[in-house]
Order: structure tokens, then C-alpha cells, then sequence
């Protein structure tokens, strides 16, 4: 799998309609550790066993989609379960925080 651009165009049928797991990252082009982020973010995406979809929404270009989910500093990555958001993370983790929840939601 690749990492989705997320937009006000397709973020309701690729999230919110979206049945299982689904990691949308919030980030902005001149947020250091948002741009740190990414490469981790990216091969989670590609992993073989990835248990979840990913995506990432751009909040300058996007600003109404982080005004609706409360997005008050970046990176931030909200986890969906069947189109609702369940867990969140505000700031760069390491990858095996985000592996863990995502584990957790798929299984339950």
C-alpha cells in the first residue's frame, strides 16, 4: 500500500466510509518533525503485513478536515476503526507506538 493524499475531496470515502483500520497523519510542509516523520510513516504504509490504510492530510491545504477533528499542533496522527476515530497521537513517536495501537485496533 502507498500513503493516500487526503483532501476535501475524498476524505469521506477513504476514512469515513472506510471499514477497518485507518491512520490519517495531520502535517504541514514547514513542520520539522512532521518531515522527520515521514519516511517512518511511508514504509509503514508499504509493510507487507500492514494491518491498517494510511493517509495524510496537508493542514494548510486542508484546513477545514483539521478544524473538524480539533488538530491543534502537527504531526498529528488520528487512528479510525470503521470510519470513526478511536486513538490519537499529538507529536513524533517512535514507529513501534504506532504499530501497537494499530495491532490493537485491528484486532479488536
Amino acid at each position: 500500500m502507498k500513503v493516500v493524499s487526503l483532501n476535501n475531496n475524498n476524505f469521506e470515502t477513504q476514512v469515513l466510509k472506510h471499514s477497518g483500520v485507518y491512520a490519517v497523519r495531520f502535517w504541514a510542509e514547514w513542520c520539522g518533525p512532521c518531515r522527520a516523520m515521514e519516511p517512518m510513516y511511508k514504509a509503514m504504509a508499504e509493510e507487507p503485513s500492514a494491518k491498517a490504510s494510511f493517509g495524510e492530510v496537508d493542514i494548510d491545504r486542508s484546513p477545514e478536515i483539521a478544524a473538524a477533528f480539533g488538530i491543534r499542533g502537527v504531526p498529528t496522527v488520528i487512528l479510525f476503526k470503521d470510519g470513526k476515530p478511536v486513538e490519537q497521537v499529538v507529536g513524533l513517536r517512535e514507529k513501534s507506538k504506532y504499530a501497537a495501537l494499530i495491532d490493537q485496533l485491528a484486532a479488536s
